[in-house]
C-alpha cells in the first residue's frame, strides 16, 4: 500500500488540481483567482474559502469540489463560499487576486420618504401561511384609514394577486408602471407580469432587477405603509431588498412546531445581521376554533412563536388561529379581515395590524446605519 500523502504534498496537489480549473470570467484559474485560505490535513480533509460574486456561474463551486475531490488522498472537502464585495472589508480587497476586477460594492440601501414605513415580512420556511398574513395586514392597515401599499416579492411563488383578488395586467403611463389597487391597498406582483404557469428559474442579478423595479418604477404614490412579502428563506431576494431601501423593521411568520421556528430563527438573524430590526413575531394556525362550539384545539403543538420572540427578544405580536372557510376566502380574494373582519381569525389579525402600526409610527423615520457585517452567501 503506497503512504498516505503527507500534509504538504497534499495542499500541493490540491493546489494543482484548481489550477487546472480555469475562471472563465476572471482568465486565470480558480487556484489563482478565487481559492484562498486553503488548507489539507493529514486525514484529507481540505479546506478552502471560495470567493463567488454576483457574476460568477455558481456552478464554479462545484467544479471546484469535483476537482479536489478527484485528488487521491482527499477525505474530506469543505468549501466556505462568499461574496468579497458584500462587505466591502479591507480584509476582502487585500484577499482579491492581484489584476483581478475590482468587484464593486454592495449597493446603498436608499431613502423613499413617499414610501412611508417600509416592513419586509418574511418566514423561515414555506407554508407558514406568510402571504396571508402579509394579505391581511395590508388589507386591515388599509381599513384602519393608512395608505397602504403591498409588493408582492415572493418570486417564486406569487400568490398576493390570489389572495387579494386581482389579476390584470398593470398599465404603464408616462414611463411608469400603475399598481393594480383591491381592499384599498396598491399591489404589484410578478404575478400580474407572468403567466400563471410560467416557472421562475431565476438567479441572483435578475432577482434584484425585478425588485429594484418595483421599487423605482412603479407609480406607488404617497404611503403610509409599503408591506413587502418576501419568499421564505434567507435568499437574494431578502439581501437584495436590504441593500436596495431602508427597512424600518420586519416582521417574522412561523407556525408552532419546532421545525418551523428553528428556520424563522435563521431568517430573523438575517435580518439582525442586515441592520433590520425584527419587530416581532406572528405565531399562524396556533390553534383550530371550532365553528360549532367555538372550542380550541391546538393542532401543531403550541407555544413555538412565543418561544421564538423570547429567543430573539422581541413581543409575540399574535397568534392567529385556524377557521372553516379560512382557506377557501384566500382562494377567492377575500380577506378574513374584510370578508369576516368579527370572526377569531379576523379579530387576532386586525390586532396584530394595530400592534405593528404603532410600532413603526414609533421608529425614526430615518434608519440607523446598519451595524451588521457582510454575510456569506452559498451556494
Amino acid at each position: 500500500m503506497p503512504p498516505a500523502p503527507t500534509r504538504d504534498s497534499l495542499r500541493l496537489r490540491v493546489q494543482t488540481a484548481l489550477s487546472a480549473v480555469p475562471h472563465p470570467r476572471l482568465g486565470g484559474s480558480l487556484a489563482a483567482t478565487v481559492v484562498h485560505e486553503l488548507e489539507a490535513d493529514d486525514d484529507g480533509r481540505v479546506s478552502f474559502t471560495f470567493h463567488l460574486t454576483r457574476e460568477d456561474p455558481a456552478t464554479l463551486v462545484r467544479d471546484a469540489r469535483k476537482a479536489v475531490q478527484a485528488v487521491d488522498g482527499v477525505r474530506d472537502v469543505k468549501i466556505s463560499v462568499v461574496d468579497p464585495g458584500a462587505g466591502g472589508t479591507a480584509a476582502a480587497a487585500a484577499a482579491a487576486p492581484r489584476g483581478a476586477p475590482s468587484v464593486p460594492p454592495p449597493p446603498t440601501p436608499q431613502e423613499m420618504p413617499q414610501l412611508g414605513r417600509v416592513l419586509a415580512i418574511s418566514s423561515g420556511k414555506g407554508g407558514v401561511g406568510k402571504s396571508t398574513v402579509s394579505a391581511n395586514l395590508a388589507a386591515a392597515l388599509a381599513r384602519a384609514g393608512h395608505r397602504v401599499g403591498l409588493m408582492d416579492a415572493d418570486i417564486y411563488g406569487p400568490n398576493v394577486p390570489r389572495m387579494m383578488g386581482v389579476s390584470d395586467k398593470p398599465p404603464v403611463v408616462g414611463g411608469k408602471i400603475q399598481p393594480l389597487s383591491a381592499h384599498g391597498v396598491k399591489l404589484m406582483s410578478l404575478g400580474f407580469i407572468v403567466e400563471r404557469d410560467a416557472p421562475a428559474i431565476w438567479r441572483g442579478p435578475i432577482i434584484m432587477k425585478i425588485i429594484q423595479q418595483f421599487l423605482r418604477d412603479v407609480d406607488w404614490g404617497e404611503l403610509d405603509f409599503f408591506l413587502v412579502d418576501l419568499p421564505p428563506g434567507t435568499g437574494d431576494a431578502q439581501l437584495s431588498l436590504a441593500q436596495t431601501i431602508h427597512l424600518h423593521g420586519a416582521v417574522i411568520v412561523t407556525t408552532p412546531q419546532e421545525v418551523a421556528t428553528g428556520d424563522s430563527l435563521r431568517g430573523a438573524k438575517m435580518f439582525e445581521r442586515v441592520g433590520t430590526r425584527v419587530l416581532g413575531v406572528v405565531e399562524n394556525m396556533s390553534y383550530y376554533v371550532c365553528e360549532h362550539c367555538g372550542k380550541q384545539s391546538e393542532l401543531f403543538l403550541s407555544g413555538g412563536g412565543g418561544r421564538l420572540a423570547e429567543e430573539l427578544s422581541v413581543p409575540l405580536l399574535g397568534q392567529i388561529p385556524l377557521q372553516a372557510g379560512l382557506a377557501a376566502l384566500a382562494d377567492a380574494g377575500q380577506p378574513v379581515v374584510v370578508a369576516a373582519p368579527d370572526s377569531p381569525s379576523g379579530r387576532a389579525l386586525r390586532e396584530v395590524a394595530d400592534r405593528v402600526a404603532a410600532l413603526l409610527q414609533a421608529a425614526p423615520a430615518s434608519p440607523s446605519a446598519r451595524t451588521g457585517g457582510s454575510l456569506p452567501i452559498t451556494r
